[in-house]
Order: structure tokens, then C-alpha cells, then sequence
């Protein structure tokens, strides 16, 4: 009888250590017979533009949201532009990023950087600005003396700067032999120092750019009706390995999103301190000098989300193809692609 009572002690024993494995094996594979259990995680590193467009991104990043809805943001970067940002999503280690979409377009298909869209940020947000003693009508912008400004060919301006040639049939060539490239903080500086008679700018700088007394001539809407601005991408591995971390990176953009709509005040006083700040730290190191000599205040900012900005996270697939029709009409990317294959959503 005493030793029945040994044995059955040892097996007690053995019966705790065999559900203690088994339990442990569960968390592991991620879940239960019950359900979810366990979901696998990382640190990420986001990638931003140093402008409105990335507005839900800097007010998470203010907020503690990502934080909050657990996940841990290793890194947060800031470009001058797209185009930077874009180069730098070909490093791979930059797991997500608000980016404008053309830049996005040219990543993929010229860089073969495997991203996905998995939600949109805003529409427009971009203009031409103008000295209006200089350029009045759209025929002073075809005097051979008017000095015009625009970011790098593949950029978002640059398709802007096409659409106006096209829609208001100036000379091609006339045209682009006077525009001078340089990224929107220089654009805005060269305009202010008269280096400059217009430009083509991205958010928040046409609106920075009237308070200097300068005047937005043509907004986004007026030569591309619906375009896409800005949209979040994340890398096609976080998809498959991840998928709990980027559902909450889109959970927190919209969160975002839907704050900026709803309390604009709030949200332009947080961007405006965050681009205050990130103009300071900003990559490439080179555009540090310019964007730091800037001095971004709220009153700009909450017009630039209000009134040239439309908020949203909604993709349109329509919209996101003509993009890329466009980057190939352009000759920014050589062969077309499906929308469908570049979202995720």
C-alpha cells in the first residue's frame, strides 16, 4: 500500500511537469486550443516626411499611441522628402513608412523594395506657389525671364509640374529649361530670398509660404482631382511574420487620422512642435542647415490640415493605378503594374 502511495506521488509529479510543457509549447506556437495565446512580435523602425503629410505619425509618435497599443518603435526617422525616404526603404531597415505615393511607386518598381500599401493617409497637399507681382496669369509663366522652382524628376511636383504643361498646354521644353530643383525647404527659402518666381511645394510650405506673402496660383486638386498624397507601407515580411504589428501600425494611424479631424487646434500644435524639433535631426544630414533655419508654427499648419489637406485612410485603387500609369507615362518607372498587387489591405 505504501509503495502504491510512492507511485502515485511520482506520477503527480510527472503529470505537473507534462502539462507544464505542454503549456509552454502552446504560447509558443502562438495559441491554444482555445484561441490566440501568444502573437509574435519586434521591434520596428517607421519612417517619416518632414511635412503634413505625415501628420498621423508625428501625433502617435507625441501621443505614446504606438506605445500604447504595444508596439515598440525602435527608430524614427525623418526625410526631407519622399524621394529620401524612398532611397532610404531600399536599406531594409525601415519596416514602415508615410510616404508620398509616386516615391512609393518608383521604390518598388525601380529598387525592387518588396512594400505594400495597407492604408492611405491624406489626398492632396500639394501647390504652386507664386510671387504675385511677378505671375498674375498663367501666361506670365511663359516669360523666358519667370524662374521656376520643383523637386527632383520621380517626385510627386514634378508629375504636378507635367499636369500643368499639359492641362494649360505650355511648351514643354520652354518650361523645364527654367525649372530649378531643390527640396521644398530650399524651395521656400529661394522664393523668400527672390531667387525664385514660383514653385511647386509640398504641404506645409505653400501654406508657410502665404503668410510671407506669397500666393498658392494652382493647388493639387485644380490639376489632379482625387490624387493620392501620402499612404503607409510597411514591408511585405512584416505582412507574413507580423501580421498582429502591422494591423496595429493602421489601428494607430487611423486613431490619428480621426484626431486630426476632430481636434485640428490640438493636432496642428502637436505637428508643428514635432517639425519643429525633427527639422533639427533630419535625413539626409545635408538638408539639416536648411530645414533647421525654418521656424514652423501652429496657425500654418492647422490651415495646411484643414484646407489643403483631406485626411483619410481610405484607398482609392483607381486612384493608386493612374499614379502608377503616370510614373510610367513620365518615364519614372519603365513597365505598369496592378494596383492590386500593391496593397494590402
Amino acid at each position: 500500500m505504501k509503495a502504491l502511495k510512492d507511485l502515485t506521488r511520482y506520477d503527480v509529479m510527472l503529470l505537473s511537469i507534462l502539462v507544464c510543457l505542454i503549456s509552454s509549447i502552446a504560447f509558443a506556437q502562438g495559441e491554444s486550443s482555445e484561441g490566440p495565446v501568444f502573437s509574435k512580435t519586434k521591434p520596428i523602425k517607421i519612417a517619416v516626411e518632414f511635412t503634413t503629410h505625415s501628420a498621423c505619425a508625428h501625433i502617435a509618435n507625441q501621443k505614446g499611441w504606438y506605445k500604447e497599443e504595444g508596439l515598440t518603435i525602435s527608430g524614427y526617422e525623418n526625410f526631407i522628402t519622399g524621394m529620401a525616404l524612398a532611397a532610404a526603404l531600399a536599406r531594409g531597415d525601415i519596416d514602415g513608412a508615410y510616404i508620398c505615393l509616386i516615391p512609393a511607386i518608383n521604390a518598388k518598381a525601380n529598387a525592387n523594395v518588396p512594400i505594400k500599401i495597407v492604408a492611405g493617409i491624406h489626398k492632396y497637399g500639394y501647390g504652386l506657389v507664386v510671387n504675385p507681382d511677378k505671375v498674375k496669369t498663367m501666361d506670365d509663366l511663359k516669360k523666358e525671364g519667370i524662374r521656376i522652382g520643383c523637386s527632383g524628376e520621380g517626385s510627386p511636383l514634378d508629375a504636378l509640374l507635367h499636369k500643368m504643361i499639359e492641362k494649360y498646354h505650355l511648351d514643354k521644353k520652354q518650361v523645364l529649361k527654367r525649372v530649378r530643383r531643390m527640396n521644398p525647404p530650399k524651395l521656400l527659402l529661394a522664393l523668400k530670398m527672390d531667387q525664385l518666381d514660383a514653385a511647386f511645394i509640398c504641404e506645409q510650405f505653400p501654406t508657410m509660404a502665404e503668410e510671407l506673402g506669397f500666393k498658392v496660383f494652382l493647388t493639387a486638386e485644380d490639376l489632379w482631382p482625387n490624387i493620392q498624397g501620402s499612404v503607409l507601407v510597411v514591408r511585405e515580411e512584416l505582412i507574413k511574420e507580423y501580421p498582429e504589428i502591422v494591423k496595429k501600425l493602421v489601428q494607430v494611424t487611423e486613431r490619428a487620422t480621426q484626431f486630426i479631424n476632430s481636434h485640428p487646434e490640438e493636432a496642428a500644435e502637436i505637428v508643428a512642435a514635432g517639425l519643429q524639433v525633427s527639422g533639427k535631426k533630419i535625413f539626409p544630414v545635408k538638408a539639416i542647415d536648411t530645414a533647421s533655419k525654418l521656424v514652423i508654427t501652429p496657425q500654418p499648419i492647422l490651415k495646411s490640415l484643414t484646407e489643403r489637406l483631406v485626411n483619410t485612410t481610405d484607398i482609392d485603387l483607381e486612384e493608386i493605378q493612374k499614379a502608377i500609369d503616370t510614373c510610367v507615362e513620365l518615364e519614372y518607372i519603365k513597365e505598369p503594374f496592378r494596383a492590386e498587387d500593391f496593397v494590402d489591405l
